[in-house]
């Protein structure tokens, strides 16, 4: 019998294994490595043993000896890192040790993308058919370069053109080898506007075999999936697609002996006249980062289930009924309107309201549910996948739950790295999203620019300038040694203004100008504006019509995060005398994440052309691609393959060919 588990995994899963672990009295055990050597579930374990490097959660070795080590006597590998690796759960039992997880056949017969393919297809699956890089033609095309080891969108590339393929093939077996030791890629068709839809399965060793609900995860970026629900819309309005896809995923479970927790993910095709049809993409044998829509619209804890049965425990012959309608979103520290780039750095604060339960359903009572990874002062590492935290809502109706998700994510106090909030809140919010149209092609459809404009328009944004200059102003008043009543730049006979300047995220100034008279705040340029009432982190405006809005303001260093009902607002405070050196020549390359320099496309001195890839930076295990900035000649360049840079290193510089 199980009594202490040990997860060989990290952050938001971790916590989450921990959290059933207390609740069924069971002893848990935490692995970490230096850059995770204060997250969250490191110190919530009742034990906890150091792995030698960064990537020793791909050593089956260093987790198996950390298991004896600490008295772990069962495994639960979460997702990633080797979930799915068929050597890593063999080891786990020839180490004497329970496996969390399906049998090592049904990981193995599962691991390789192109086999789990042809052994579906066997079994009366209907699938996709593989291609073979080397072989695409034209008349095949676009095609969908991907990893037969991996998921999670690495080793993902869609190909349009064939002279692109070599290139992405290239790339993808150097994502697929750094996420997964494994550089096999494969291509099949690509369906630009499909549905992802997948089926939550959990079997018995006893032969019961469950479909417990789907799945919809089609909008997605970079190939990830960033919203998740339960139903899928698609589904639901396909009459029959149901009972078609819980038989095939039924099928495809028995088809490999499965145990456990899985899921069967299909492609599903949304174009009049083949609405509904669908094909096997891959089997996930492990818990799903999505798992939490199907608990909470089922009632079931997966991870408990994933527990007894690997202790042998019979399922009940049917699983209970799913009701209502939850959706997930991941929280990524990300800038969505700059290529997806990752983010690094600290968390100040991450505070999302009306949060009902953490790590466990909500019971099928409307509400928000978080399962983070993180908590205030936590730094997110360039190591690992920035993926902070899951938010996710229930409710009776599809409307209702993207409602309370949207406004949970909107008044959510994220300071510290910047994140996709905006984006998903905007997603939500969309009346295409609203209708249930959420195939894998949104983004594209609606404009990702227009989905990721800012919560905050320009009004708020101004307001909020003046809201943190006022409150800037109440904290000097707090914080003098002397004369702390009368307010800072008060004098007993006219005179200038004070004067703060901050910029917002899109690089625009605003300047505040202000004096406390006898009748109360003058601005200079704002005089529709009126102050109720100040303190250091709280300030309260009304406009001409006499409506008063509330702004909390948090400031760490120069950084300004004002949130109100409006929208939040971050602000970088700007000195009043800059400093010459401070500024960034014209023309330059800067680093928008810290990573690894692995390749450099021109040479110094080389003419170069506006948008033509430089700088290939890794970070987070994924690639990023820093380009020209404008035709020109390559001036300077810093930096060379192999190196490790920070944010905002300057790595090369263009002189435009007009100066040339």
């Amino acid at each position: 019998m199980i009594t202490r588990v040990l997860v060989a995994n990290r952050g938001e899963i971790a916590r989450r294994v921990f959290a059933t672990c207390r609740r069924l009295g069971l002893g848990t055990v935490a692995v970490y490595t230096g850059p995770d050597a204060h997250a969250p579930y490191v110190g919530e374990a009742d034990a906890r043993v150091r792995l030698p490097t960064t990537t020793s959660y791909l050593s089956a070795e260093a987790i198996i000896a950390a298991a004896r080590a600490s008295g772990a006597d069962a495994i639960h590998p979460g997702y990633g890192f080797l979930s799915e690796n068929a050597d890593f759960a063999a080891a786990v039992h020839d180490a004497g040790l329970t496996w969390v997880g399906p049998p090592v056949a049904a990981v193995r017969a599962m691991g390789s993308k192109i086999e789990s393919k042809k052994l579906m297809a066997a079994a009366g699956v209907p699938v996709l058919d593989e291609l073979d890089p080397d072989t695409v033609t034209a008349e095949q095309l676009p095609v969908l370069v991907k990893a037969s080891a991996g998921g999670g969108g690495r080793g993902m590339r869609v190909v349009t053109e064939l002279a692109a393929l070599p290139g992405e093939v290239a790339a993808a077996r150097r994502e697929a080898a750094s996420a997964f030791g494994d550089p096999t890629v494969f291509c099949e068709r690509y369906l630009p506007t499909g549905h992802h839809v997948e089926v939550q399965v959990l079997a018995d060793a006893h032969g019961t075999v469950w479909a417990v609900g789907e799945r919809e995860c089609s909008i997605q970026r970079r190939h990830q999936k960033i919203v998740e629900e339960a139903p899928s819309p698609l589904v639901e309005r396909v009459p029959g697609m149901r009972a078609k896809l819980f038989d095939a995923a039924r099928l495809a479970a028995a088809a490999i002996g499965y145990t456990g927790a899985g899921t069967v993910e299909f492609l599903a095709e949304g174009s009049p006249g083949r609405e509904g049809a669908f094909y096997f993409l891959e089997m996930n044998t492990r818990l799903q980062v999505e798992h939490p829509v199907t608990e909470e619209t089922t009632g079931l804890d997966l991870v408990e289930l994933q527990l007894a049965v690997a202790d042998g425990a019979r399922l009940d012959p049917e699983p209970p009924a799913s009701r209502g309608h939850s959706i997930e979103v991941r929280l990524y520290a990300e800038d969505p309107a700059r290529g997806w780039q990752p983010q690094a750095g600290p968390v100040h604060r991450a505070d999302v309201p009306g949060v009902r339960a953490r790590f466990e359903s909500l019971g099928r009572q409307t509400g928000i549910r978080l399962d983070s990874g993180i908590v205030d002062g936590s730094i997110v590492s360039i190591h690992y996948d920035p993926m902070l935290a899951k938010v996710i809502s229930y409710a009776p109706t599809r409307r209702r739950a993207a409602m309370v998700l949207a406004d949970a994510l909107a008044r959510a106090r994220l300071h510290g790295v910047r994140t996709n909030r905006d984006l998903l809140v905007n997603v939500l919010r969309h009346p295409a999203f609203l209708d249930g149209a959420t195939n894998t092609a949104f983004f594209r459809t609606h404009g990702l620019k227009e989905l990721s404009a800012p919560l905050a328009d320009t009004a708020t944004v101004r307001l909020s300038a003046i809201a943190a200059a006022l409150a800037d102003a109440a904290h000097n008043r707090a914080t003098t040694p002397v004369l702390g009543s009368i307010p800072s730049g008060w004098r007993n006979v006219p005179s200038g203004f004070q004067v703060k300047t901050y910029r917002d995220d899109n690089g625009a100034e605003h300047r505040v100008q202000y004096r406390f008279t006898r009748t109360g705040l003058l601005l200079a340029a704002d005089d529709s504006v009126h102050l109720v009432s100040s303190c250091p982190d709280q300030v309260v405006l009304a406009d001409g019509d006499g409506v008063a809005c509330s702004f909390a303001v948090a400031r760490y260093g120069d950084d300004v995060y004002v949130d109100s009902a409006r929208g939040p607002v971050h602000l970088v405070a700007l000195p009043r005398f800059p400093e010459p050196a401070s500024t960034v020549e014209q023309g330059s390359l800067v680093a928008p994440m810290p990573g690894s320099v692995i390749r450099i496309g021109a040479a110094l001195g080389d003419t170069v052309a506006a948008g033509q890839p430089l700088v290939w930076l890794e970070a987070m295990k994924m690639e990023h691609t820093i380009t020209a900035p404008t035709d020109g000649v390559l001036a300077q360049l810093n930096v060379t393959p192999g190196e490790q840079v920070d944010v905002g290193t300057v790595l090369a510089r263009v002189e435009s060919s007009e100066n040339v």
